[in-house]
Parts: structure tokens; sequence; C-alpha cells
């Protein structure tokens, strides 16, 4: 179809015609996101009907929806490797429009004013203790308790225009950081919180708290922290996870989240990308 065609099927969404407009509707969604430029402009020349621009607006959802939910697929089936990639797909769900190279843009500033304080040879304390200044000091990131369960926790865009985030978020950036400092940086699934681990072997292996400004903490920690929760030691709560485990516990947050606020159709569409990345899984369940 010419763009004379697209405007024309666009425009016959203001048919009164139920019957006329749920087809024209069923057309629109089988052309894809390529046609919601023309959506978009013709919700700005609707002449302010309610109706319409509502039904535009489900429109150009569902069909956002659906191209993220194909990309986290092709990103899950190549191996979920880059994990930048994967936040940045769940941005998009609110910031259709958000770059990826935006991302990386600001992630590598951080990265730049943490380089210019470290030095070869250094101990892992001493890099840990700078990074920590870098990242908690001199950049201000931190704990968003104030608003722990909102959604823009878990919008990396946000975390780095606010600073605040919450634990995985601020574990992210900071573990993007640290490997690109050449640090040996994990993240670690644990109930109720998500930390990270500096592991090199199995001699040489403890665990950072970045939602606590970077706190050290070894493995017997951990053994503490889950006799309190009474629950049994499991390798998953001391080994390092997979990228998918990662962004599978962002949309966990993010189903929270939109249930808090009473957003339940949101929720369910976090459900179904974490069903989908959960296909043949059997991942211990975190919530």
């Amino acid at each position: 179809m010419d763009n004379r065609e697209l405007k024309a099927l666009v425009s016959l969404l203001e048919d009164d015609d139920r019957e006329v407009s749920s087809l024209v509707e069923q057309k629109i969604r089988s052309l894809g996101d390529s046609i919601i430029p023309f959506l978009e402009d013709h919700w700005e020349n609707s002449g302010f009907n309610p109706n319409v621009q509502k039904r535009i607006e489900d429109l150009i959802h569902d069909l956002q929806f659906r191209t993220l939910t194909e990309r986290l697929r092709i990103w899950r089936n190549n191996g979920g490797t880059d994990l930048l990639e994967g936040l940045w797909l769940i941005a998009t769900y609110q910031y259709p429009d958000l770059s990826l190279e935006k991302l990386q843009q600001e992630i590598d500033q951080i990265y730049y004013d943490a380089w210019l304080e470290f030095r070869q040879g250094m101990h892992p304390a001493s890099q840990i203790d700078t990074l920590n200044y870098v990242f908690f000091k001199k950049l201000k990131f931190g704990a968003n308790t104030k608003n722990f369960h909102s959604a823009a926790n878990s919008m990396l865009n946000i975390v780095l225009e606010t600073h605040k985030g919450n634990p995985i978020s601020l574990c992210v950036l900071y573990m993007l950081v640290g490997r690109r400092l050449g640090m040996p940086l994990h993240g670690v699934n644990l109930p109720n919180l998500f930390v990270l681990t500096y592991q090199v072997n199995d001699d040489t292996q403890f665990y950072i708290n970045v939602f606590n400004k970077g706190l050290v903490f070894q493995r017997k920690d951990i053994d503490n922290y889950l006799a309190q929760l009474n629950l049994a030691p499991n390798p998953i709560f001391y080994n390092p996870c997979h990228n998918t485990d990662i962004v599978k516990r962002v949309l966990r947050n993010l189903t929270l989240a939109f249930e808090k606020t009473g957003d339940d159709e949101r929720a369910q569409e976090m459900n179904q990308l974490i069903k989908m990345l959960s296909e043949n899984d059997d991942t211990y369940d975190l919530n």
C-alpha cells in the first residue's frame, strides 16, 4: 500500500459502523508497526474525538507491544548476550523512541569517569572502593527508597536521568561499567534482593550489595540471610545468573509496579513477556 492508501485506511477508523472499523483495525494490525506514523498523524488531526483517539492509542500500543515481544524473542534466541540491549528493549515499552545508542553513550560517560580513577594492577578491594567512590560519591547514584515499587526504577533511561533506582537497575549499571573496567562482575539472584558477585575463581569470590552503596559481603552472609527467610541453600543464590534471568526479574518488578497502581492490563503484558522468555526454562521462582 502506498502512503495515500494507508492514510485512507486509517481514516476509516472514524466510521460509525463498528463492523467496518473492526475490519479496519484487523487490517492495520496485519501491517505491523510501519503504519504507526500514519496512526499518530491521524490522532493529531482527529478533531479531538476521544473515541477515535482512544482507538488509535490502543492500536499503537498493541503494535508496539507486538514488536517488543518479537525483539525480546530474537534477543533470547540469540543467547541474550547483550544485557544492555535487553534492558533497552524493556525501556522501549514505555519509551518507544528511546535509542540504544543514547543509553550506551550515557554509560560510556560513567565508564570514563571511573576509568580516570583506576590504576593498573589494583587489588579487587581497591577496585570496588574506587568504583563505589565514582558511582555513589561523585555521580550520586543511589537507592530510590521513597518510590521503591515505581515502574521508573526498571527503566534504565530514567535511572540514568535521576540517578535513582532499585537493586537490579543499579546493579546492572554498576556491572556494565565494572566489566568494561575489567572487573569480573556477575548478577546473583537472591530472594527479594539482587546483588553482584566478584568472581575470579572458587578461591576469589565475594559479593556486592549495590543497593546499599556497594557494601561488600561474603558467602556466610548469604547463609545467614537465607536462614532468616527460612530458605534452604540453593546454588542459584550464590552463583552468577544469566542475562535472561536478569531481564525476567526486571519484568517481574514491572509486573508488581503495575499491579500496585491498578494497571492490570500492563501487568498482564509483563507476564506475557516473562512467559515468552521462560519457554523451556526451569528457572527458580524468586518473586
